[in-house]
């Protein structure tokens, strides 16, 4: 369920940041559903538990999760605005570097277009 890629340059935390909130998208995970234990996540990825714990920090920061003391992490309550803020958010950064590297607007805007039909 929760795979990364470790040859990837996006950290790991933010892999797992953001798989958590595809899967909460894509309604594998739903509200109230319990998320692995720090350690036994970090085992399965073969990671350290730091890493797995900051992704969790973070995803709690944000509230897309919350935790009991003693038994562990599980999903919020998400509204549809969060996800959609969360997706925009995301749109905006590769908006950002694909005009950096020199895609025109109109090669956004087509690209766009095709996706979206």
């Amino acid at each position: 369920m929760f795979d990364i890629d470790l040859q990837s340059r996006v950290p790991i935390y933010e892999q797992l940041y953001k798989k958590t909130i595809e899967l909460i998208i894509k309604g594998v995970l739903k509200e109230n559903d319990q998320l692995p234990s720090v350690r036994s996540l970090a085992k399965e990825l073969g990671v350290n538990p730091n890493t797995v714990a900051k992704s969790y920090q973070e995803l709690e920061r944000n509230k897309i999760i919350y935790s009991v003391s003693g038994r562990g992490s599980f999903i919020s309550k998400i509204s549809n605005s969060s996800v959609k803020d969360y997706i925009l958010e995301d749109f905006d950064c590769s908006v950002e570097e694909a005009v950096r590297i020199g895609i025109t607007k109109d090669e956004l805007k087509s690209r766009i277009d095709e996706v979206s039909l």
